[in-house]
């Protein structure tokens, strides 16, 4: 996961996670509920003294949109603007967090457009129903302790308010109004 990228760089002092909190048991958020991750928040930020000025955060981990979520509106309350506002990341591209990438309060999300998703769903399926051999790109990634299960992996691309429109609007998945502000 993400700790396996980062930990390097926390062990050598080019990142440093401020609040110590670190392992899996301290950090995962239920559910990956808005609400649990915005009272989280919340409370290393009066724990901590971490506001927009003095001891202002550069960036907060977010695993998904629907965290990034909570945080957001935890630092919003806590008084960050859009001018001081920590990088926040997400995926999964939902409107809330767009609206919040395009008020410049998340700075990208990851998009894995759920048609294709879907689409390659049904067509794995169909091919396991008529026994035929099924699609898959990917027979290193997933191993569940038992075996290594192939899969198709679908491509993300990272969403930021210089691609959004293209990606999100003219491709048909929200429209104009969906992301209005």
């Amino acid at each position: 996961g993400a700790m396996s990228i980062l930990e390097p760089y926390i062990k050598s002092g080019k990142l440093v996670v401020r609040s110590g909190q670190t392992t899996k048991a301290q950090v995962a958020t239920l559910n990956w509920s808005t609400e649990e991750a915005q009272k989280r928040m919340e409370n290393l930020i009066t724990a901590n003294g971490y506001g927009p000025k003095g001891n202002r955060l550069d960036a907060v981990y977010s695993s998904n949109d629907s965290i990034a979520n909570g945080l957001t509106n935890a630092l919003v309350a806590a008084g960050y603007t859009k001018d001081n506002f920590p990088i926040i990341t997400g995926q999964d591209c939902d409107k809330p967090s767009v609206k919040n990438m395009l008020q410049g309060l998340q700075s990208m999300s990851i998009f894995k457009d759920t048609r294709t998703l879907a689409s390659k769903v049904v067509e794995m399926v169909n091919s396991i129903v008529k026994g035929e051999k099924v699609d898959i790109n990917d027979t290193k990634t997933y191993d569940n302790g038992v075996k290594v299960v192939p899969s198709y992996l679908c491509d993300p691309v990272f969403a930021t308010v210089d691609n959004y429109k293209a990606l999100l609007i003219d491709s048909g998945y929200y429209t104009e109004a969906d992301l209005k502000i």
